[in-house]
């Protein structure tokens, strides 16, 4: 079993503890369930930057990668920083985020927030919207077309925008229809989480131009930025290169500035 496997293994065990504790029905009455979401998409059609900085204490291939903030200080930065909006990791077990970790992040920023979770189940994107998001992530891998189709439908009922995740031909083509808004190509791949941009490249030409396009992970240059706009790419999160330095809000400032 490898990482991914392990992952959904125990957010399926999660997603059922979570649902016999807090019903659906709370999470439908709280203040942000009701609040207008900010479109992502539209932000990156119209800026030359694109940078989505992502919040991220520690990840599966990293023990750890930064305790020292609180996220108010690491997303006000981010915002002064000038990004478009901000990927907020949910998931505790492997990345050392939570639910509160998104809640606090919008109470201090008014940008566009990702909930970055391993989604399987419409309870979480309650939980996203419940919580502040204004988008949420689907990862091909892990999901059948089927349920890529109903998540997707799902969280835009809900005026939640949809980022993909894809790495390869065969999930795009798996996943690609009207109910998506971007469409990220992980340059990382989940199994053996070795890093290359070549994925970005080899997978732009596949994605339809009604879709926002966004390359994920390994992106720690402006070269590498530089080298991914001419195929069309808009979006470009980023997580570590950020977040392992001692001043992720600064850090990300400064890479704005040379784009």
């Amino acid at each position: 079993m490898n990482i991914l496997d392990r992952i959904i293994t125990d957010k399926r065990q999660e997603v059922v503890l979570k649902k016999s504790i807090i019903p659906v029905s709370q999470l439908e009455n709280s203040i942000l369930f009701g609040s207008r979401t900010i479109s992502l998409s539209k932000i990156l059609r119209n800026n030359n930057a694109g940078i989505i900085a992502e919040h991220k204490r520690r990840s599966p291939s990293k023990a750890e990668i930064n305790y020292s903030f609180s996220v108010e200080e690491v997303v006000k930065g981010y915002q002064n920083a000038g990004v478009c909006g901000i990927s907020v990791l949910t998931d505790g077990k492997y990345f050392g985020g939570s639910l509160d970790d998104l809640l606090l992040a919008r109470a201090s920023v008014s940008i566009p927030l990702l909930r970055k979770e391993f989604i399987i189940d419409e309870y979480q994107i309650l939980e996203a919207k419940a919580h502040g998001a204004d988008l949420i992530l689907l990862i091909s891998a892990v999901l059948t077309r089927e349920e890529i189709k109903n998540l997707s439908e799902f969280a835009q009922s809900l005026g939640l925008e949809v980022l993909l995740e894809v790495h390869n031909l065969e999930e795009l083509q798996k996943s690609i229809m009207p109910s998506l808004d971007m469409i990220g190509v992980n340059n990382r791949n989940l199994k053996t989480f070795e890093v290359s941009l070549e994925f970005s490249k080899e997978l732009a030409s596949e994605i339809p131009d009604e879709f926002v396009k966004v390359s994920e992970s390994g992106i720690s240059s402006i070269e590498a930025i530089n080298e991914l706009k001419p195929y069309g790419y808009k979006g470009f999160l980023i997580g570590e290169n950020f977040m392992k330095t001692d001043n992720p809000g600064k850090s990300a400032s400064n890479f704005i500035k040379q784009l």
